[in-house]
């Protein structure tokens, strides 16, 4: 698996455990620490442990296991290193505060397909006297 397989893989687990606002920057440019970095954040630390667990069992189902892992215990800032790719696994605020798409703003934002979902239809309910 190459580290755009790689990355794809971590953001449909992303995905799976309903992390939000999901997104791959690719660094591979920038920098020689990692090619990609995924980040997505949480919405509560439960969340954001349920998004870590979820990359690190899915990827360890095809015999992956990450380098290092840190963060869980706070779940603030969760951060699972894969070598060529790095997952950001936030809790919002902490998402927010430390803007990484900012940081890492030269390198190519890679945004996820938005699933086109219809919108839900009111209906009335008729009232039968």
């Amino acid at each position: 698996m190459n580290s755009r397989q790689l990355a794809l893989r971590i953001l449909k687990a992303c995905e799976d455990k309903k992390g939000v606002n999901p997104l791959i920057i690719d660094i591979r440019k920038l920098t020689d620490i990692a090619d990609y970095f995924i980040l997505v954040n949480g919405a509560s630390d439960r969340h954001v442990r349920t998004i870590a667990d979820g990359i690190v069992e899915s990827l360890e189902s095809s015999g992956i296991e990450p380098l290092h892992r840190e963060g869980m215990n706070e779940a603030k800032w969760v951060l699972i290193d894969y070598g060529v790719v790095m997952a950001h696994v936030f809790y919002y605020e902490t998402r927010r505060f430390y803007n990484l798409e900012r940081l890492w703003g030269d390198g190519k934002i890679i945004k996820p397909r938005q699933k086109h979902a219809k919108p839900l239809k009111r209906t009335r309910r008729s009232s039968v006297a």
